[in-house]
């Protein structure tokens, strides 16, 4: 019978008491006692001497600490109320955006099935990708399944929704060099349209990279004064803090199927 050798466990090692290490300690500990208790006798000698100059160092000081705390105080309040500030605009437009899907009709499922049914991807891609209109725009109420649809398709989608709404000039420019702008347009109160596509998957958000390369053309090269990301699929927290910091409206997936079925605003309403 062979018997294995049984390997040696390293031993660990033991810290050792070490007389000259204890040493440096002591006498770095009474130099900083001796430090400290020099330091407070020279103040009270200073005082002692001058007494005014004492005093007044001493009213400074306080005079400090009496200004800094209120001013303290009023940022942090006044932190708070631009916190508060934004949460009370954002749940007032929430509210007013419910009020307004609440006043419009509601869809009929029928008309919303037909229109998945009745759509032709082909006319689609045919239509404004070379810089025209399409030919036939779906109506609202109805809407299309976007999902379906290759990217170049879905760029000529959203150029359809835009004319379809009253846009003018609508023109889609995506491709190589296009700089940010996938759909180019006027908005029928006059302002310059400038909207990115990104037809993505359900799992593929849209990041804040992809919004930091648009939000750097969009107004200094494209002149927009409305930019807008348009997407299939939905936006990370930091794009969307990033957009909204550079005024660049987000239209996720259910707000672009509301814009398509009419029951939700268009970039230009919002």
């Amino acid at each position: 019978m062979t018997v294995l050798p049984q390997e040696e466990q390293p031993r660990r090692r033991r810290n050792r008491f070490s007389t000259r290490v204890t040493a440096w300690w002591f006498a770095l500990v009474a130099l900083a006692v001796c430090g400290v208790g020099a330091t407070v006798r020279w103040l009270a000698e200073a005082a002692r001497e001058h007494p005014a100059g004492a005093l007044t160092a001493a009213m400074a000081c306080a005079a400090t600490g009496a200004v800094a705390a209120p001013a303290l105080r009023r940022l942090r309040i006044r932190r708070l109320a631009h916190q508060t500030a934004r949460t009370l605009q954002a749940a007032a437009e929430a509210a007013a955006e419910t009020t307004r899907a609440s006043a419009r009709p509601p869809v009929p499922e029928a008309a919303v099935a037909e229109a998945h049914a009745g759509v032709d991807c082909a006319t689609l891609e045919g239509g404004a990708l070379d810089g025209g209109a399409l030919e036939q725009p779906p109506a609202a109420g109805l809407t299309t399944d976007y999902d379906a649809l290759d990217a170049d398709a879905f760029e000529g989608a959203v150029a359809a929704l835009c004319e379809r709404d009253g846009c003018r000039d609508v023109r889609v420019v995506g491709g190589a060099g296009d700089l940010g702008a996938d759909v180019l347009a006027t908005a029928p109160d006059g302002r310059r349209l400038v909207i990115q596509c990104k037809r993505y998957g359900p799992v593929h958000k849209v990041g804040s990279q992809d919004l930091q390369r648009f939000g750097g053309t969009c107004y200094a090269v494209h002149e927009a004064e409305i930019a807008a990301v348009v997407t299939t699929s939905d936006f990370t927290q930091p794009a969307a803090e990033y957009a909204e910091q550079c005024a660049i409206l987000c239209f996720g997936r259910e707000a672009l199927l509301d814009w398509s079925a009419g029951v939700g605003p268009a970039p230009w309403d919002v």
